[in-house]
């Protein structure tokens, strides 16, 4: 395995003279969840302060509100299976072509990998977040322990697309056997760097993401090449 300044070398390397692109598709996958996200957290908001409002012998209001706060977050729920989770796929992904291909065409090939084989992926995200939730309700370590287990699966759905989405998950456990502290170490390397986004009020996100986003991705070909060659 290579080391976390490999990677980040690696990283750096790809986003050089591309970073434009990169901040680009950064702030359009955000904004799309802000889009779908923000209307269903106003309203839950707006609803709880209602509630706090309402007489609790108003039963009929307080199910009635309980109902509506219910459709809600079904509403969120739906949104996150059906576009986040292929598009998280879609966006990581396209981090990977520049890392491998050079291609800086970001925002389009988050969308054009979003779409391909769209139900494959939502499906095979869908099972990876239910399993990684199912391993939580035992306790949170063994939920973050199988969410770095499971953490090569969004690109395993997009380069092998004959896989199943169960075999993809496993083929990503398989890969990480061992590698787990690796990514986390990998991960907690760029905590500086967190801190200091948090002091521009976050906007240095839009250049932390993408640098993250490609260091996983040459991660990822590194703990690919390893499995390959067993």
């Amino acid at each position: 395995m290579k080391t976390n300044q490999d990677y980040k070398n690696a990283a750096l390397g790809a986003l050089k003279g591309n970073w434009a692109p990169a901040v680009l598709v950064t702030v359009v996958f955000l904004l799309i969840e802000l889009v779908f996200y923000s209307p269903t957290v106003y309203s839950q908001i707006s609803m709880g302060s209602t509630l706090q409002s309402m007489d609790p012998s108003d039963l009929a209001g307080v199910m009635d509100l309980y109902r509506q706060m219910a459709g809600y977050s079904g509403i969120t729920t739906l949104a996150g299976v059906f576009l986040l989770f292929p598009l998280i796929i879609g966006f990581l992904n396209a981090f990977r072509r520049l890392l491998v291909n050079g291609e800086n065409n970001l925002t389009e090939n988050m969308f054009s990998i979003t779409f391909k084989n769209y139900l494959h992926k939502v499906w095979g995200y869908l099972l990876m977040y239910i399993f990684i939730i199912l391993w939580s309700f035992l306790f949170i370590i063994p939920g973050i322990v199988k969410a770095f287990s499971y953490a090569m699966t969004p690109y395993i759905l997009e380069e092998n697309p004959e896989l199943s989405a169960n075999d993809a998950i496993d083929r990503s456990r398989a890969m990480m056997k061992g590698h787990k502290f690796d990514l986390f170490y990998l991960y907690l390397s760029f905590i500086g760097w967190g801190i200091l986004c948090l002091l521009t009020l976050g906007i240095g996100f839009l250049w932390l993401t993408p640098y993250m986003s490609t260091a996983t991705a040459a991660f990822y070909e590194d703990v690919k090449a390893e499995y390959d060659g067993f």
